[in-house]
């Protein structure tokens, strides 16, 4: 049974929307950024990936010849549209419905950003021999330290139109990549399959 690309990509959507849900009402909380990173980082993509997989795999079973052009229009349609529907229904939510959870992902954000440079620091300290380079290595700690103090993060904000923007032309890229390479794979199988029954 085939579905259509766009009804394939409401139904991302809803997947999306309702692990953004998951993660916002059981685990906003001090981890509530890593939750939210670790799932944008692995569970999506894999959730996205395998529909674009079974949206062209389930057509080229229907009509068993694909071209390239289909079989990348059967896997990027899908992901942008549940993608772009999403990143808008996020941003809507954070920024107009929820504000303090926006806050406390900034505020995290910031967080996450400051303890990555302290063990970049500490490591780095640890294996320095001399005194000229530990130096060197305290007074880069010490400026690059000042751009966390409360005067510098005040009013910091990760989640604005231009960041999410930014966020969803980086996601558009392995839309972009995953669907090239399920064209190319199913063109290929479709000319192996046009030769053996040549043959």
């Amino acid at each position: 049974m085939t579905k259509s690309p766009s009804t394939l990509g409401i139904i991302l959507f809803i997947a999306t929307m309702t692990i953004f849900f998951i993660v916002y009402g059981f685990f906003s909380g001090i981890n509530y950024f890593d939750i939210s990173l670790k799932a944008n980082a692995f569970v999506l993509p894999l959730i996205y990936a395998g529909a674009a997989f079974w949206s062209v795999n389930t057509y080229w079973r229907a009509h068993k010849t694909v071209s390239f052009k289909q079989a990348f229009k059967r896997a990027f349609v899908p992901m942008f549209t549940g993608g772009i529907l999403s990143i808008i229904s996020i941003f809507a939510f954070l920024n107009f419905v929820d504000t303090d959870a926006k806050k406390l992902l900034n505020y995290q954000y910031v967080q996450r950003q400051k303890s990555e440079l302290d063990t970049e620091y500490t490591s780095a300290r640890k294996i320095l021999k001399h005194q000229k380079d530990i130096d060197e290595l305290d007074q880069k700690y010490n400026e690059r330290i000042q751009s966390f103090t409360p005067e510098a993060v005040k009013g910091k904000d990760m989640l604005t139109l231009s960041h999410f923007s930014g966020y969803f032309a980086a996601i558009l890229i392995f839309y972009v990549v995953l669907s090239v390479f399920f064209g190319a794979f199913f063109r290929t199988r479709t000319v192996h399959q046009e030769i053996t029954t040549q043959e």
